[in-house]
């Protein structure tokens, strides 16, 4: 697997790519980063992100599978600077709120699949990324999502 790491002003992210996809991305610095064509575009896509110019990704993902996956391509429906709380992807799939908190917090491609966009129906719920909820609270207000929880 390839992976390759870009500064943002949420730290260090690295995408890794598998199989000609996205696979996973995390916060932190990449082992032996190795500047492939997907990885260059993906990185270039979270830097346009970032300056406010990019409100959507465009790369080929590699989705988990089961409920992850079905949680995950619901999360990608969620328009920059919207939101939707774990109960609407509950009734969305006839799932447990429960169990899309898990699927949410198993998400193996943060930002680009946008979990922080995902609130519990009190406030803003849990991050499963570097930094916690101090992140998903930097990347909502990076989108212009957070103006009434916070």
């Amino acid at each position: 697997m390839a992976s390759l790491s870009i500064d943002t002003p949420t730290g260090r992210f690295t995408v890794v790519e598998s199989g000609g996809a996205i696979s996973a991305a995390r916060w932190g610095t990449a082992e032996g980063a190795e500047a492939t064509p997907l990885l260059c575009a993906a990185v270039a896509q979270i830097a346009e992100y970032f300056n406010g110019t990019r409100q959507a990704f465009d790369l080929p993902l590699k989705m988990a599978g089961g409920l992850t996956g079905q949680v995950g391509a619901l999360m990608l429906d969620i328009p920059l600077g919207e939101t939707r709380t774990y109960g609407d992807l509950a009734r969305d799939l006839g799932a447990p709120t429960q169990a899309i908190g898990q699927a949410c917090g198993a998400n193996p491609i943060p930002l680009i699949i946008p979990c922080h966009r995902i609130l519990s129906a009190t406030g803003l719920g849990g991050f499963s990324g570097a930094g916690g909820v101090e992140t998903k609270v930097a990347l909502l207000r990076h989108e212009g999502a957070a103006g009434l929880l916070i």
